[in-house]
């Protein structure tokens, strides 16, 4: 598969809150960053970093969801929702755009006033089977062309990562999904 030149790379959530001994923490995390390390040089001026917040103040269904997991309950200027180095540094130095959203879907208007109207997207990060996934299927919905790189995504389990990859692969041709070294 060739990603054309106009691609934009998706980082989407690679966030203190799913490492280490977080509950939220997915087991390859730190593989998938290694890849998403190897590719930003390849998107230098169309990467854009995503964060998952909590909202100021549940509403609907995210009250019981916070209710479950009261220790996110943070200001989204906590260290718990910090991206991960190298992914900070890089936003930094290099003036990545970062859509911070409390939703696990970070298709919306904000991505969308930087990555403009119909455009390709090269999604990596965690969790596959949250946010990444629902990122894929509302921006795939709204015609944009998605790629997932699925070497660079961790899910909640490898057994979920597989999962979800096999839901995104039902999408085709609106989704794709590739593996870094063989198909980009």
């Amino acid at each position: 598969m060739t990603v054309p030149d106009d691609a934009w790379l998706v980082v989407v959530d690679m966030q203190e809150v799913f490492t280490g001994e977080s509950p939220w923490a997915a087991p390859r995390y730190t593989h998938a960053g290694v890849t998403i390390e190897h590719l930003l040089p390849r998107f230098t001026g169309r990467t854009v970093f995503t964060r998952f917040v909590a909202p100021s103040q549940p509403e609907g269904a995210w009250v019981p969801y916070y209710r479950e997991w009261p220790f996110a309950l943070v200001p989204d200027g906590d260290p718990l929702y910090a991206l991960t180095e190298p992914f900070a540094t890089a936003a930094a130095d290099r003036g990545d755009p970062v859509v911070t959203e409390p939703t696990f879907g970070k298709w919306g208007t904000s991505l969308l006033a930087v990555v403009g109207d119909h455009p390709h997207l090269v999604l990596t990060g965690v969790s596959t089977d949250c946010c990444v996934l629902s990122t894929a299927l509302a921006a795939a919905d709204a015609g944009a062309t998605v790629t997932v790189v699925a070497d660079a995504c961790a899910g909640a389990s490898d057994e979920d990562h597989e999962r979800a990859l096999a839901a995104m692969r039902l999408y085709a041709p609106l989704i794709t999904v590739v593996d870094s070294a063989n198909d980009l």
